[in-house]
This record gives structure tokens, C-alpha cells and sequence, in this order.
């Protein structure tokens, strides 16, 4: 097992510095891919990659999304030998500190995706927190299963050859939707999911880039396609239910 970390930015300058310091302090080199960033958040993705030879820039020329970045992060650290990869979000909302607990489970289960549960505190904003409901219910549905308690956590430590497998095979939403997708889709392919009970915050630095009405029709749409995926496998899911 050789991880890293891969952290997708989009004008997170204030926070991303802590953030790569906790990812190097747990022993990861990482990954930093950059969304299309303004300039401050440019060159201080510049000064980090400079001042540690742990830390690898990869640019984006424009904001492609969430789960572009991402994937073009993990695409990235399969290419450098690395065999899984820790995401985690650049703005310090997840638990930095649980990185060493996430490593752990994974030198343990090296074939499972570790995946964070988050336990929220008061800094949630209320309707982020009831409408993750309605998204667990359609996870729910799409798997015909209560083995995901939460999709939306994008706190997660991915094995690598799997993810690729899948991006080879089918498309995966590129924005918020990404969590959600990637997950529900793996679990079809019988890919182990642990869970990591883990604190999460919103946001150290103050920027959310969810967009309302934007990403809530892609939740929507990304939803669909997963019913309409989950009807093609029923016959199966129904099999491993019995």
C-alpha cells in the first residue's frame, strides 16, 4: 500500500495551508489539484508546492468541478505509483486530525473504500442538514440496502484500482454530485465500505461553492440516472438482499 492524499481547491487560500500541513503531519504526501483558482489562491497553491517536495500542483485551466478535480487527482497518483488515495476537502471543514485513523483502517482493508460518517456540530447550515435526508432516502432506494449512512461526506480513502476501473467503464458527476455517484456506483461493483465516525465543521475560511438551484439539478438528475441504474440490477440486489 503506498498512499497519498488528493485535495481539490477552488479559492480556498486561506485554509489550504493548514490543511496540507495536517495531510504531511499524518505522513501523506499529497496532491493539489487546482480548480481553476484565482490568482491569491494561484500562488499560494505555488508557495506550498515550492516549500515541500510532499506536495505536487496540478492545474486545471479553468473550473471544471468537484469531481473533475478530484479524479483528475486520483488519474494523477495512479500515474506517480501511489495505490490509494485520501480525499479530503480543501476548506478544513473535515477532521484532520482522524487522517492517521483513516490510514489505519486502510492498511488493514486495503481492498475497502474508508469512508468518513460525519457528526456534525451547530456550524452546519440547517437546510444542508435536512436535505441530506431526502439524499440518504435515495441511497437508500438506489441500493436497496442501509449500508451507506451518509454518501455526501467527501472525507474518504479510495483504493485506487477500482476507482479507475469504474472511470474506464462509466461517467461519474463532475460537481457536487460526485460524492454520491462514485459511491453508490462502487458499492454495486461490491467494492467494501468501512466507516469512520469523524467531525465535520463549515466551512475554517468561510467559502461554500454549493450553488442552490445549480447543484440541486444535478443532484436531481444524478439521482435519476442512479434509479434508472439501480432498476437494470435489481434482479441482483434483490439476490444479495436474500
Amino acid at each position: 500500500m503506498n498512499p497519498c492524499a488528493v485535495i481539490p481547491v477552488y479559492d480556498h487560500e486561506r485554509a489550504i495551508g493548514r490543511v496540507v500541513d495536517a495531510v504531511h503531519a499524518a505522513g501523506l504526501p499529497c496532491l493539489l489539484v487546482d480548480d481553476g483558482s484565482g490568482a491569491e489562491c494561484a500562488r499560494e497553491l505555488e508557495r506550498l508546492a515550492a516549500s515541500s517536495p510532499r506536495a505536487t500542483l496540478i492545474r486545471l485551466p479553468h473550473n471544471r468541478g468537484k469531481g473533475v478535480a478530484v479524479l483528475e487527482g486520483f488519474q494523477a497518483a495512479a500515474r506517480l505509483g501511489y495505490t490509494h488515495a485520501l480525499q479530503v476537502d480543501a476548506d478544513g471543514q473535515h477532521a484532520l486530525s482522524d487522517v492517521a485513523r483513516f490510514v489505519a483502517e486502510s492498511r488493514a482493508h486495503p481492498e475497502a473504500l474508508i469512508c468518513g460518517r460525519p457528526l456534525f456540530d451547530r456550524s452546519i447550515p440547517k437546510v444542508r442538514l435536512y436535505g441530506r435526508y431526502l439524499t440518504h432516502a435515495m441511497v437508500w432506494l438506489n441500493t436497496l440496502s442501509f449500508s451507506i449512512p451518509d454518501a455526501l461526506c467527501g472525507f474518504r480513502l479510495y483504493p485506487l484500482a477500482p476507482v479507475l476501473t469504474l472511470l474506464s467503464e462509466e461517467p461519474i458527476g463532475a460537481r457536487m454530485d460526485f460524492d454520491v455517484e462514485i459511491l453508490v456506483r462502487l458499492y454495486w461493483r461490491g467494492v467494501p465500505l468501512r466507516w469512520i465516525d469523524t467531525a465535520v465543521t463549515y466551512p475554517l475560511d468561510g467559502v461554500s461553492h454549493f450553488r442552490l438551484l445549480r447543484d440541486n439539478a444535478r443532484m436531481v438528475a444524478m439521482q435519476t440516472r442512479l434509479v434508472f441504474g439501480m432498476l437494470r440490477r435489481l434482479p441482483r440486489l434483490l439476490g444479495a438482499r436474500r
